[in-house]
């Protein structure tokens, strides 16, 4: 019996961890900084969103259900031309993956905080609105590089 205590215990507290490295890693990812910004360009060139999607996030008539329907579209875009383009044809780095799966949760979570909080649905917005920046700024990084 006590092994068993001990093992769920173990086994709690290293999803926990695994979790907060996990939030951590990502928000760090998401928090970086390049020494150029391609995201508005990338924006531009492919009409995505996610500019406006950020700037209605703050004002408080935001329809949520539709910004995030404009995510999911610019989402679904750049995750195909980054992983259809340039020298690493389908090939996806680690923290990519990360921020894949990262966007999913949020994705989740904001459907189901949608339903009891609207502040929290905004936040989960929001990361959702930087991890496709992410994607964008990586995007327009890989047309200069090739171009280079």
């Amino acid at each position: 019996m006590l092994e068993l205590i001990a093992t769920v215990i173990i086994t709690a507290s290293s999803a926990l961890l695994f979790g907060y490295w996990f939030r951590y890693t990502c928000l760090l990812i998401l928090n970086a900084k390049t020494s150029r910004d391609f995201a508005t360009e990338v924006a531009a060139a492919n009409r995505l969103n996610f500019q406006a999607v950020q700037s209605e996030l703050r004002t408080t008539e935001a329809d949520l259900d539709q910004l995030q329907q404009s995510l999911h579209r610019d989402y679904a875009l750049l995750t195909y031309l980054i992983g259809h383009t340039g020298e690493a044809h389908g090939d996806m780095v680690l923290e990519d993956r990360l921020l894949q799966f990262n966007y999913r949760l949020m994705a989740a979570w904001y459907s189901v905080s949608r339903h009891f909080s609207t502040s929290l649905a905004r936040k989960a917005l929001e990361e959702m609105s930087q991890v496709v920046a992410h994607f964008a700024n990586a995007m327009g990084e890989r047309a200069a590089l090739s171009a280079a």
